[in-house]
């Protein structure tokens, strides 16, 4: 291949597009920062204005309400498991206590600080990065020098984790057949050892097919990337935006 046809996209970006008309590096750039000075918020009322801030950003990018509530509830199941617990392993003030445990007033506030940072940060990776398609967000981090290896792996497991969720469905589809039924016994585990290792095979069998058929075609380990991007003025007012309210943030937690 001598050359690579090029074509530009997000040079001017569209206001009217919300997040969608900014360029993918500057949305992922501002994500990686929002996350990192979320994470760095204690106070409560900089933590409520942050997560604020994400359901703007998730409004802006007009994410679809229950796909999105779907996923935020099941990251809030590992953090209700974490409210129940932490108040019981923090050392402070106690609140309450349960025979020999003593749940705190600092656990409490704790808990209540991480499930709010968490929201923050999910919220806002749905909406400027969640909304991209998975081969923009490959090209815009290859752009941002991530490695190659990390992007094929990117490139190759969205396009091959549905063809083995089918390969897994089709192995399960041949067990009923055969009257299997999952039980609590050493026969259930054992036949669900057999069908982990078999979908491990058939991946391997199918990685290396998939490797030929590659190098049949001119693979030689590297990727061309046929999109170019190029900032423009509303990505910089983005961008700008963006970085003024994280460090009004900053500054107000540390002042």
């Amino acid at each position: 291949m001598s050359h690579i046809l090029e074509r530009s996209t997000g040079a001017v970006g569209n206001p009217a597009q919300g997040v969608h008309g900014i360029d993918p590096r500057v949305r992922i750039v501002v994500m990686a920062a929002f996350a990192v000075v979320v994470v760095a918020l204690d106070d409560f009322v900089l933590l409520g204005i942050a997560v604020v801030l994400a359901l703007a950003m998730a409004i802006i990018a007009h994410l679809p309400v229950a796909i999105t509530l779907r996923r935020v509830v099941a990251m809030d199941a590992f953090v209700v498991f974490m409210l129940a617990m932490l108040p019981f392993t923090v050392p402070g003030e106690e609140m309450f206590r349960i025979g020999p445990f003593v749940a705190t007033w600092e656990g409490l506030w704790r808990a209540i600080a991480i499930a709010l940072k968490a929201n923050a940060v999910v919220l806002a990776l749905l909406a400027l990065v969640g909304s991209m398609e998975a081969v923009t967000l490959g090209h815009a981090l290859r752009h941002l020098r991530v490695p190659e290896s990390i992007v094929h792996l990117l490139f190759f497991t969205v396009r091959y984790v549905e063809v083995l969720g089918d390969e897994y469905r089709r192995l399960r589809l041949a067990m009923r057949a055969r009257a299997f039924r999952p039980r609590s016994n050493m026969h259930t585990w054992r036949s669900v050892g057999y069908l982990l290792g078999m979908l491990l095979v058939h991946s391997l069998e199918r990685s290396e097919r998939v490797l030929a058929a590659m190098k049949c075609r001119g693979y030689s380990g590297r990727l061309y990337t046929l999109d170019t991007f190029q900032l423009g003025r509303t990505d910089m007012v983005f961008a700008g935006a963006g970085f003024a309210v994280m460090s009004a943030l900053v500054w107000a937690q540390f002042a």
